[in-house]
């Protein structure tokens, strides 16, 4: 890949890094205070914790996707980014545009998916 669609590429990953770096934080801060705030009747806790358990499961999914353009970071750092982790062949650049932290080609990614689909339908 060219440097400058690299550096493009890079600079893209860094902004959602630190966005998404920021809401996770943000997720834990909120699910922490509800924590504190732990009130004695039974129908406020139940809403303190349907509210910390929106919160973490908000978190968790922030966290994933922060753990994928992490590691897309790394993978520019390695020299191999824009190739597919399964087969290695050259992911698209438009699907990389689409989702810069994209770890497979499209075959691959459908190939994943519809094992995950067969395994939940076992």
């Amino acid at each position: 890949m060219e440097r400058e669609r690299l550096a493009k590429f890079r600079s893209m990953l860094q902004e959602r890094q630190r966005e998404l770096a920021r809401i996770v934080s943000v997720s834990q801060e909120h699910g922490r205070s509800a924590v504190e705030d732990y009130p004695q009747d039974a129908a406020e806790r139940a809403s303190v914790f349907a509210s910390k358990e929106f919160f973490f499961a908000h978190s968790t999914q922030e966290r994933r996707l922060l753990k994928m353009v992490t590691e897309a970071m790394e993978r520019i750092e390695e020299g191999s980014y824009g190739q597919c982790v399964a087969c290695e062949s050259e992911i698209n650049p438009k699907r990389l545009e689409a989702v810069p932290w994209a770890r497979y080609c499209l075959q691959c990614q459908e190939h994943l998916e519809r094992q995950m689909a067969e395994q939940r339908a076992a």
